[in-house]
This record gives structure tokens, sequence and C-alpha cells, in this order.
């Protein structure tokens, strides 16, 4: 038997539930792992062997889901996408997500969070298309080319795991701000042809705890598990803002001189 195979580390999980007043702190677990051990997998074996009320959430166990954020050794990172092995430390604290609610041990109210989301209207908009029964419009269908495609998709593979938002430093001092997650959908939504409501989602940014409180830390790409890099989505939009801010002089320009 090699050594790998009797290897043990220190689970240092933090503690408390808000709804009972308890004092937060560290409880620590001696954890068998493996080359493959994720730091899920090590937190279900503590839920299973030694504290069943060890607070966590998850839910598909595949980096899809987005459900089990935590901050693992002091970077906001997704429980089961974390090899122990490649820590690398024989010592594995576990904490809840910064910038976030807590509401007991690892888990956190992500209702803020999605309330931002929803607010950038996350969802094709068209006026050229009613999916009420009683209109008497038909269905449109839109082709889109490959780089009609190519403009958004990086963006789609968002899974809304508050990674990005939790390491965003705008977040922490402004919750009014509506963070990575929630601007770079705005842009996924803006760049798809075959929406139509920029204008719209650009009135709901552009205000003083908008896009504008972003000074481009980069730190949301850094922590991204997916690779959507929401730091560039927020500044290609503010480029598409600008631009169609300045389009907007050029016309009304263009009517003033119409109307003299």
């Amino acid at each position: 038997m090699s050594n790998e195979d009797n290897k043990k580390v220190i689970l240092k999980v933090y503690r408390t539930n808000y709804n009972k007043d308890d004092s937060p702190h560290y409880d620590k677990f001696e954890v068998p792992v493996k080359r493959w051990t994720t730091v899920l997998d090590a937190l279900l074996h503590v839920k299973s062997y030694s504290d069943s009320s060890v607070g966590i959430r998850y839910s598909c166990r595949m980096a899809s889901c987005g459900s089990c954020g935590m901050k693992i050794n002091g970077r906001p990172s997704l429980a089961c996408y974390t090899k122990i092995s490649e820590l690398k430390d024989d010592v594995v604290v576990c904490e809840p997500l910064p910038n976030f609610p807590r509401i007991r041990d690892l888990v956190s109210d992500f209702s803020q969070f999605f309330s931002h989301h929803k607010n950038m209207k996350p969802f094709i908009q068209n006026d050229k298309v009613s999916l009420d029964i009683d209109d008497k419009h038909d269905l449109v269908e839109f082709e889109q080319t490959h780089e009609d495609v190519d403009r958004y998709l990086q963006f789609s593979y968002c899974i809304r795991c508050g990674l990005c938002y939790s390491a965003c430093p705008t977040v922490a001092t402004d919750p009014k701000f509506p963070g990575p997650q929630a601007l770079s959908q705005a842009y996924r939504y803006e760049a798809d042809s075959r929406d139509d409501s920029k204008k719209t989602r650009f009135n709901i940014i552009d205000e003083r705890h908008g896009i504008w409180r972003c000074h481009f830390a980069g730190s949301c790409s850094v922590v991204c598990p997916k690779g959507v890099d929401p730091a560039l989505g927020i500044q290609l939009l503010k480029g598409h803002m600008l631009g169609l801010s300045k389009n907007n002089k050029k016309l009304s320009n263009l009517r003033t001189k119409n109307k003299e």
C-alpha cells in the first residue's frame, strides 16, 4: 500500500448559524483523500462519518449547476471542481463566499445576486415575435451566422455560481452594484442579433451604481470556472454603450442642423 493510499488532510470548516445567533468558529476534521478526491467529496465524508450537521449546498457534482461555490484556501471556487491534491496543502480551509449574506455554515443567501441577474432581463426580447396564442402574428425564425453566435457564445456558458460576484471588490463596497455576472449577461443579450432591447438594458445599467462603478480589477474573470471572462464582457458592454451614445449625439446634431 502506497503512502498516497494512507494520506489524510485536515478539513477546516467555517461554522455558524445566523438563525440561532451562533458565534462563528472553525471545526477541524481529519479526512482520508485519494488523488481524485474533491473538496466536495471531503465535505460529504465529514457529513457521513463525522458531523451530519455541517451545512453545505450542492447538486450536480460536475461543475454545471454552480451550487457548491465556497471560498477554499482563500479563493472562491467550486467544491466539486477543486481536487484536494491540486491544492498542495495538508490543511484545507472551507469558508462561505464573501459578499453574500450568510445563512448557515457554508451556505450563503443568493437572493440579491439573482435579483441583480433578473434586473438585466436575461432573455431575448424582440417586438417582431409574439408568443400570445391570441395574437395573429406568425412566429418568426431568426437565422444566425457562425459569426453572430461567436459574439455571445462565450458569455452564455455562465452557470450563475456567484464566484465572480464574491471576488468583485466593487460589490464588497456597493451592494447596489449589479456585479460582474449580471453585467456580462447584459452584454450576452446585447450582442445577440436576435435581441432588440439594447436601449432598455442600457437605461438599467447606466446609473450611479451601474456599469461605470466597475474599475476593471479582473478578479471576476480569474475565479470563473467556465472561462466566461465577465470582465471582458463588461468592457465590451462599455464600448457598445459609448458607441451608442456617440451615434445618438451625431443624430441629435444632424437633427439640429436640419431644423436650422
